[in-house]
């Protein structure tokens, strides 16, 4: 019979994510998270331990033995499975990091325990587009395309308009979507291309050059702007890249003022758990609801299909009836 701390750590294994602050590095997060399940782990209630059968010999009177010796047995726990002895039950576990964000960066982080780091690879073998929210600053220019580099430039601004930055936005869209299809390696007039389209499966076979699905303008208040981007296969240090080539397309200078990961795959900012809650307890909740929400899923897709195959067998059984009226007829001609 498995351990309580055991069926425990069953219930941890799966896949959920957390909120990266930004300044913080990846590895801290991953190593402070493995320390608090393992305190989760090592406190749940340990099993009673075994008991063993003991006898021993004490002195007694001359009446009740001739050499004045008596038996007796006693059962008493075997305290070599005392956990003060043995130590704690779980001294390790693996906690798995997907998509990584740099200490400068902050957002949905996934991680997996256990054998949530097989779903992990799998999941991230598909094609995972991630959004991320950009905050830039025109009027200056860095060495690492940060507003904590060097300042190596600094230019005017005040001829930007959000229409010129919506422009430049749709070409470098339009110049991404063309990379996207070059990437795909499906020819584009085969019905096999507009299939992928239609499903959003149309993507880079494997690893390749970073490309934008998408990028819009969601506040602009010069100097300020925000934008909003859904990429593949991107770093971090890209998306500064981009905003540094935004401002010298609009004949300027901008720096990437943060970089704040929303969405990566099905796991979004309202499922990422915040530092207060990097507890068993609640990754083994968030776990359960990316299960509940998988399962769901697969049944909402089932019950779409289902119309389908019921025409299916509605067309069968109208045409079986046709044959059979046919071969009646036939038989009643027959006859006559």
């Amino acid at each position: 019979m498995a351990s309580p701390a055991i069926r425990m750590f069953r219930r941890l294994e799966g896949l959920f994510c957390v909120y990266k602050p930004s300044g913080v590095h990846w590895k801290l997060v991953r190593d402070s998270i493995e320390t608090n399940l393992l305190k989760g782990l090592d406190a749940t209630p340990s099993q009673p331990l075994p008991q063993e059968v003991r006898f021993s010999i004490s002195a007694g009177d001359e009446t009740q033995a001739p050499k004045g010796l008596t038996l007796s047995a006693a059962s008493v726990p075997v305290l070599s499975q005392h956990p003060l002895v043995t130590g704690p039950e779980f001294q390790h576990i693996r906690v798995g990091v997907g998509h990584r964000l740099d200490a400068f960066s902050s957002g949905v982080l996934v991680l997996a325990v256990g054998n949530g780091n097989r779903a992990l690879n799998d999941f991230y073998g598909t094609r995972v587009t991630r959004d991320y929210t950009l905050q830039g600053e025109f009027g200056t220019a860095t060495d690492d395309f940060s507003h904590t580099g060097r300042v190596v430039e600094r230019s005017t601004y005040g001829h930007i308009t959000q229409d010129k930055l919506d422009r430049v936005l749709a070409i470098l869209q339009g110049a991404n979507q063309k990379a996207l299809l070059t990437y795909s390696n499906v020819d584009m007039r085969s019905q096999e291309a507009y299939e992928m389209a239609v499903q959003g499966l149309l993507g880079p076979d494997g690893k390749s050059l970073p490309v934008l699905t998408g990028i819009r303008c969601i506040h602009f208040q010069p100097p300020n702007f925000t934008l909003e981007v859904q990429c593949l296969n991107e770093t971090q240090k890209y998306l500064r890249k981009v905003v540094h080539e935004i401002g010298l397309e609009l004949r300027s200078t901008a720096v990437c003022k943060g970089v704040r990961r929303t969405r990566d795959g099905p796991f979004t900012l309202q499922d990422a758990l915040t530092r207060h809650h990097w507890n068993a307890t609640h990754v083994k909740q968030a776990i359960k609801q990316y299960h509940l929400s998988k399962t769901n899923k697969k049944h909402s897709s089932s019950q779409n299909k289902d119309p389908e195959s019921q025409h299916q067998e509605e067309d069968r059984t109208t045409a079986s009836q046709q044959n059979e009226t046919s071969s009646n007829k036939a038989a009643t001609g027959r006859i006559e």
